[in-house]
């Protein structure tokens, strides 16, 4: 049986505080809203009982913050795509920030099984003022417990309107793109990190974000497999290849890290959850 669940999140201040009402329909909903840096971040964990995404399942999740809000989602732990019989497995993403807001979404990795099916989708629209940081970390197979992708398809689209729109099929067959030394070469874990705005950032502001990012890349396990560009005036993105997640979500965190502090004068104050 497929299991459909639609989460809706509604971020709203009173006084100073981010407040949220969610509404769910199915198996995705958020535990209780948390403050650990203060009633102006609203940390919200996303919880999916099932524990996994399988063939005919499809998941969406849809957030509107309003004007001053600042909410962080995250996850407990991975999103997995299970092998399908035939059917797509698909989780939509869509964020929605009026002037001022600001989004952190950092959910914790995406693993893609063995002869899985799957689409991800995430659109994040921006007024002006709006500012976020996101990351999407995705890893092919279980290279630990010796299961390769071998198998399988997973179709990503991540959309900033009017700023960036990356569109691509991963398919497991496709040897060119994931062992050429211009795709994956060889590696089978790919972090995506991004900042960006409702406007042009100042040029001092894109400098520095970049100089942050490439100082933590020069210092990382990572360091030849990483890189930080800024594609649009509104936009910097980080990059980076591995081989297995935990080395490359160090580095997603540690530049989320400066970023925050860079643009937000914020300490990083992480998620509970990740510490558990």
């Amino acid at each position: 049986m497929s299991w459909l669940g639609h989460l809706n999140l509604q971020y709203s201040l009173d006084g100073r505080r981010t407040i949220a009402l969610d509404r769910h329909h199915g198996p995705l909903r958020v535990l209780q809203r948390l403050y650990p840096e203060g009633e102006a971040v609203c940390h919200h964990v996303l919880v999916h009982p099932p524990g996994g995404i399988v063939g005919g399942d499809v998941l969406e999740i849809n957030a509107e913050l309003a004007s001053g809000t600042h909410a962080l989602i995250t996850t407990p732990g991975a999103t997995r795509y299970y092998r399908s019989a035939g059917q797509t497995a698909a989780q939509r993403v869509q964020a929605r920030l009026e002037p001022g807001a600001r989004l952190e979404w950092l959910p914790m990795e995406t693993i893609a099984y063995r002869q899985c099916i799957a689409e991800n989708h995430l659109r994040f629209d921006l007024a002006p003022g709006a500012e976020m940081i996101g990351w999407d970390l995705l890893a092919l197979g279980l290279p630990a417990a010796n299961e390769h992708w071998d198998r399988g398809r997973y179709a990503q689209r991540l959309e900033l309107p009017d700023v960036w729109l990356e569109q691509a099929v991963i398919d497991a067959e496709d040897r060119r793109l994931l062992d050429s030394p211009v795709g994956w070469a060889g590696h089978r874990v790919l972090g995506t990190l991004w900042f960006t705005a409702g406007t042009a950032l100042p040029n001092a502001q894109r400098t520095e974000l970049l100089d942050r990012a490439r100082a933590a890349i020069g210092t990382s396990a990572l360091a030849g497999l990483a890189s930080a560009t800024a594609p649009h005036a509104r936009t910097v993105v980080l990059r980076v290849l591995a081989d297995r997640v935990e080395p490359a979500m160090q580095l997603l965190v540690a530049v989320r890290n400066a970023w925050r502090a860079v643009a937000w004068q914020l300490e990083p104050h992480a998620p509970r959850i990740w510490r558990t």
